[in-house]
């Protein structure tokens, strides 16, 4: 198991304890009881909140911080016979918990007890949102109403900057996640199917000790914006859309998008999109700088594909007006990114719209708009993706003419032409910088040029 030096460890949580200033924080670990080692029903993965604080990622840990004192407890076992048995004779709690700076351990039984104490002389008891059954049941069990939003606020404004540390990991994560790009570029041919392409980028990614950091998104329907579906036989003519991404064994992520032609040629059409997207993204990664809001930065780019689909005669008319009214929704059905660091959208087990927006920020209710989930104001230190998409959805397409919806706008004879063109995404992960922002890890091609050799 992998760690951060104790004292960094340490430091996170004097700050958070200093942050929220009184009372006792509990920060949940994952369970996996409901899975059951014995029986692998799936492989464990620690909540991001204790990996944060505490590092270990070991199941059926809890942990209380005393913001008076900075006291750190871990509740726990030790190894039994039946666990080495089952899983092998991995490094002692006692061990772990003084590698990241903890002293005093107690048995998972005395969790309870303890709050409960706390609770009986008026002490606050801090915790976040449950999202897993068994944080339901021992906030439950413990007789606690509602998540602390001091809490909330004050990891947030720790997990939100990431350390030169972090940053490493990230970038090892994203270079990882290259290499499986530009092989699923090289491996994609008519005739696979592919599934076969995601055994080779599964394949790499092991390579390198890591793991997916979600679901890898590979199809040639890419107008499904999450399609995990990978048994459709590749063809000459389709696009691959490739979403997919490595974690590293300290669990930070990656998560880029890039979509390639089956045949290793683009045709004119997919080349007249193509670059309106990639135009799409760099404005996207130009625009962003501390102090900006992230609800602009989709703005802007959402308007450009307005102005681009003008020239394309795709749509007519004021380009402010269809901004306002929300047109690009109907090509572009998703946020331009999200934050991204120990979880591919981070932090949002917290509540997306604590991350995602500031106090006095509604969520808009247009198409695409309101899917957006970062939307607040960046700050230097900030990681998130920008992941433009241009998508034909004929059935949305339809919907829409059916209603007259846009029809000032719209032309929807032309978009016939585009039924069959599935979707493109282009996607990198960058860091806020006092400057403007850089793109995390080394440079993944995405040029048409880059691409189309690649393939050949």
């Amino acid at each position: 198991m992998r760690l951060f030096d104790a004292q960094l460890y340490i430091d996170r949580r004097t700050r958070l304890c200093e942050e929220v200033q009184s009372g006792i924080i509990w920060i949940m670990g994952n369970g996996e009881s409901a899975c059951n080692y014995k029986d692998n029903t799936y492989p464990f993965r620690q909540n991001s909140n204790f990996l944060y604080y505490f590092g270990i990622n070991a199941p059926d840990l809890n942990a209380l911080l005393d913001c008076e004192t900075g006291e750190a407890v871990i509740y726990g076992h030790e190894l039994t016979m039946d666990d080495i048995i089952w899983m092998g004779e991995i490094d002692k709690l006692s061990n772990l918990a003084r590698k990241v700076g903890v002293t005093k351990i107690k048995e998972p039984a005395a969790l309870q007890t303890d709050i409960a104490k706390a609770k009986s002389k008026g002490i606050s008891v801090h915790f976040t949102p449950a999202y897993r059954l068994e944080h339901h049941e021992a906030v439950h069990q413990a007789g606690l109403d509602y998540p602390s939003l001091s809490l909330i606020e004050a990891i947030f404004n720790q997990r939100a900057i990431k350390s030169d540390l972090e940053l490493q990991e990230m970038a090892k994560a994203v270079n990882i996640t290259g290499e499986m790009h530009v092989a699923a570029m090289q491996f994609s041919k008519a005739g696979k199917y592919e599934y076969e392409v995601v055994a080779e980028i599964t394949r790499i990614c092991k390579a390198h000790n890591a793991d997916f950091s979600y679901g890898p998104i590979f199809s040639i329907d890419g107008q499904v914006l999450h399609n995990h579906h990978h048994a459709n036989l590749m063809k000459d003519g389709r696009l691959v859309l490739n979403d997919s991404g490595a974690q590293t064994d300290m669990l930070y992520a990656g998560d880029i998008t890039r979509t390639f032609p089956v045949s290793g040629r683009f045709t004119d059409q997919q080349k007249e999109i193509y670059q309106i997207v990639l135009e799409m993204e760099k404005k996207g990664i130009m625009s962003c700088k501390p102090g900006v809001y992230y609800r602009d930065v989709h703005l802007t780019v959402c308007k450009l594909m307005i102005e681009r689909f003008k020239e394309l005669g795709i749509l007519n008319g004021d380009s402010d007006a269809m901004l306002e009214q929300g047109i690009y929704g109907l090509f572009m059905p998703h946020g331009l990114g999200h934050m991204i660091g120990l979880d591919v959208h981070d932090m949002e087990d917290l509540g997306e719209n604590h991350i995602g927006y500031e106090a006095g920020q509604e969520r808009s209710k247009l198409l695409g708009l309101k899917s957006l989930r970062l939307a607040r104001k960046l700050q230097t230190g900030f990681t998130l993706t920008v992941e433009p998409g241009i998508y034909f959805i004929p059935q949305l397409i339809e919907k829409y003419k059916a209603a007259h919806l846009f029809s000032d706008y719209v032309n929807y004879n032309k978009l016939e032409a585009y039924y069959d063109f599935g979707g493109i995404r282009v996607e990198d992960n960058i860091v806020v910088t006092q400057e403007g922002c850089e793109v995390i890890g080394d440079y993944i091609p995405k040029e048409m040029e880059e691409i189309e050799s690649i393939m050949q």
